[in-house]
């Protein structure tokens, strides 16, 4: 048996646009594809893919600093989702890759290399993404520096 469960409803617009309403949730979102198929009103499910990976990411790195009484705020990501063509010349993402960055510089950060150390086992979206798809994650502080 499940210990959560997550319920989702999707409600066709037109064509290839969809309205997705989350039990518990008063938010709607509106997903969408691109041209030629649909009109790019709303973001896509790769575009949600990787939304859902980087948003767990930053969640994750902020619980694991908070845990220990740190303001890396305000925190960011950009995320690069590689697709390609598999042997049967269907699309399929093939890489994910996340740049966190910190709001502020790492020396003002307490146990900052224990959080680094572990925040990636507590996103629950990324490491599901990670049994079938390689995601690559890079940290760097608010001066640019590279941390991971």
């Amino acid at each position: 048996m499940a210990e959560i469960t997550i319920r989702t409803q999707l409600q066709q617009d037109r064509d290839f646009r969809f309205q997705a309403r989350f039990e518990g949730l008063e938010a709607t979102l509106l997903s969408d594809e691109p041209a030629p198929l649909g009109d790019s009103a709303g973001p896509s499910p790769l575009h949600l893919l990787s939304s859902a990976v980087g948003t767990c990411l930053s969640d994750s790195l902020l619980f694991a600093l908070r845990k220990y009484k740190q303001s890396p705020e305000p925190l960011s990501c950009e995320l690069e989702t590689s697709v390609e063509r598999n042997a049967q010349g269907r699309l399929r993402v093939s890489a994910i890759h996340a740049k966190l960055r910190l709001g502020v510089p790492a020396a003002s950060l307490a146990h900052l290399e224990r959080a680094l150390a572990q925040f990636e086992e507590f996103c629950t979206v990324t490491q599901s993404v990670r049994a079938a798809i390689p995601v690559s994650v890079q940290v760097f502080d608010a001066q640019g520096v590279q941390l991971k």
